[in-house]
C-alpha cells in the first residue's frame, strides 16, 4: 500500500489509548513539552485496555492451581482462559502448548534446554541476542547476513543441506528485525527447514505487536514473544508450538506447580513424577498479572483490527522514512533495500555525529524518546555499518570524539500519534541544520546534557 493511499485512509483508525500520552517532560532549553515515546522495539506503552483490566482484577487477586477458595478459583480461571486467549491469538494448532515465561529471552532459553540430544541449531548473524545466544550446549552453525529474503532461504537450504549427521535440527529466525524492522520471510523458511527434516522457532518479538501471528499459517513449530512490546508490562512471556520436545524433557525448573507427585524413597531418596502439560515448564507461582495482561493486549489488537492497525502504521513508516530521505546526513540502515515490507522500526546514522549524542538532543532538547547503541544485535549493527566483526562497540557514547559504532533506532506503534512522528522528523532536520542547542558530556557510558 502507497503512503498516499494509507494517507487517505488513516481515519480508519485512531491511535489506540496507551499509558503516558500526555505525560509531560523538561527540556534542558526551558519549559515542558508532551513526551514522544517513540521506543516500542524495547517496551511500549501499556495500552489504556491492557490497564483498566489489569486494575479491574487487582482486589480479586489470588493464588492460582493450590487454592479451594473463590478468588483461587477465579484466578485460576483467568489463568487458564488467559492460555487459551494466546492460543487463539497465534491461531494454534490442536496439541499445542502455550507456556507463560519471563520474556522472549526466557522462552528461547527455555526451548534451548528442551533440545534433544544431538540437535543442531542455525541462526542467522541477524538474530537478537535473545535468540542467537540461548543455544551453548547445542551444536549451533550461524548463518552470514542474506541480503534478500530469496538469498536467506538458499542459505539456509544450503546449510540444512549439508549437515551431517542428519540428527534432529532447530531453525531460529526473527519475524521483523528489531534493527531495520524488515520482515523475513518466514513461510518460506519454515518449509525449507520442514524439506530437510528440521523444525523452526520464530522469535515474534517485533512482529506480534505489529502483525497477525499464524502458527498454522507460517507452519512454524513454536513461536516466542514477549509481553513488554506487545503493550503489555508486568514481565511475562510465551512460547507456545509443539509439545514433544517440550514433554521430554526435564522441566526448566524443578519445584511446585511442575510435579504432580513427589515421594520419599526407602532409601532416604525422592521420586518425583512431573506433569506433562505447558505446568512442566512453569514451575513456582505464576505472574497472574503478567499473563493476563498479555492476554488482554491480544484481545485488544484483535478487536481493533490488524487490517487498520497495520494500514496506519505504514502510512507512519512512510512518513518518517520520506522525512529521512530528505537530510543527505542520514544513512537508513538495511538488509534487503528500501522496498522491503517492515514493521515501525528503522535504525539511522548521522554523518559527523555520535548516535548518543544525538538520541541525548532529541530527549534532552526535543522531549523525544529514541534508542541509540547495538540494540542487542551487536553482529548484525556491525554488517550494516559495515565494520570488522571484532572492532569494539558498545551501546552508548565514546570518551571523545564524534562517531562510534552505534545507530540511532527510531520505533512506534499502534498508540503512536501522528504528531510524535512529525516532531521527530522537524528534530533531525533542525539538529543536523543548525546543531545541538545545548552542550553535552559522557557520563557512565552515556551521553547526558552538560548541567554544571
Amino acid at each position: 500500500m502507497s503512503v498516499t493511499t494509507v494517507a487517505a485512509d488513516q481515519s480508519v483508525c485512531a491511535p489506540l489509548p496507551v499509558l503516558g500520552r500526555d505525560v509531560t517532560v523538561p527540556l534542558v532549553t526551558g519549559g515542558e513539552v508532551t513526551y514522544a515515546a517513540l521506543d516500542y522495539a524495547a517496551s511500549a506503552p501499556a495500552l489504556q485496555r491492557v490497564w483498566d483490566d489489569v486494575a479491574a482484577y487487582a482486589p480479586y487477586y489470588g493464588s492460582v492451581h493450590r487454592g479451594a477458595g473463590y478468588l483461587s478459583q477465579l484466578s485460576t480461571d483467568l489463568f487458564e482462559n488467559s492460555r487459551v486467549a494466546v492460543a487463539e491469538f497465534l491461531d494454534c494448532r490442536e496439541g499445542d502448548q502455550v507456556v507463560f515465561t519471563r520474556s522472549t529471552t526466557d522462552s528461547l532459553n527455555l526451548l534451548a534446554a528442551a533440545l534433544p540430544e544431538g540437535c543442531q541449531v542455525f541462526v542467522f548473524e541477524t538474530e537478537h541476542h535473545a535468540s542467537l545466544l540461548p543455544w551453548r550446549d547445542a551444536r549451533v552453525t550461524y548463518l552470514n547476513a542474506p541480503r534478500t529474503p530469496g538469498q536467506a532461504v538458499e542459505t539456509l537450504e544450503r546449510a540444512l543441506a549439508d549437515r551431517e549427521p542428519h540428527g534432529p535440527a532447530l531453525v531460529c529466525v526473527t519475524g521483523a528485525s528489531n534493527v531495520t524492522g524488515e520482515l523475513w520471510p518466514v513461510r518460506e523458511l519454515a518449509a525449507a527447514a520442514h524439506a530437510h527434516g528440521a523444525r523452526i522457532v520464530l522469535d515474534a518479538a517485533q512482529l506480534a505487536p505489529h502483525h497477525p501471528v499464524s502458527v498454522r499459517e507460517l507452519d512454524v513449530d513454536w513461536v516466542a514473544f514477549s509481553g513488554h512490546k506487545l503493550y503489555a508490562p508486568f514481565g511475562s512471556g510465551v512460547l507456545a508450538g509443539r509439545a514433544d520436545w517440550l514433554t521430554e524433557a526435564e522441566p526448566y525448573l524443578a519445584g511446585g506447580g511442575a510435579s504432580r507427585k513427589v515421594a520419599r524413597r526407602t532409601d532416604g531418596g525422592v521420586d518425583v513424577e512431573w506433569h506433562t502439560t505447558a505446568a512442566r515448564h512453569e514451575a513456582g507461582s505464576p505472574n497472574v498479572i503478567g499473563v493476563y495482561a498479555i492476554a488482554s493486549a491480544c484481545k485488544a489488537l484483535t478487536e481493533a483490527g490488524f487490517g487498520d492497525l497495520v494500514a496506519r502504521e505504514q502510512y507512519l513508516i512512510g512518513k518518517v522514512r520520506e522525512g529521512l530521505a530528505e537530510v543527505p546526513e542520514v544513512k537508513v540502515l538495511s538488509l534487503f533495500g528500501d522496498e522491503a515490507p517492515r514493521v515501525g522500526v528503522i535504525s539511522f546514522v548521522v554523518r559527523g555525529w555520535n548516535s548518543s549524542h544525538f538520541a541525548a538532543a532529541l530527549s534532552a532538547e526535543y522531549g523525544i524518546g529514541v534508542r541509540d547503541g547495538l540494540f542487542c544485535a551487536h553482529p548484525l549493527v556491525r554488517t550494516l555499518l559495515g565494520s570488522d566483526p571484532q572492532d569494539v562497540g558498545e551501546c552508548g557514547a565514546p570518551d571523545g570524539g564524534t562517531t562510534s559504532l552505534n545507530a540511532i533506532r527510531v520505533s512506534f506503534g499502534a498508540g503512536t500519534p501522528d504528531e510524535h512522528v512529525d516532531r521527530f522528523v522537524r528534530a533531525v532536520k533542525e539538529l543536523v541544520r543548525d546543531g545541538a542547542r545545548w552542550n553535552y558530556r559522557t557520563e557512565d557510558g552515556r551521553c547526558v546534557p552538560d548541567r554544571g
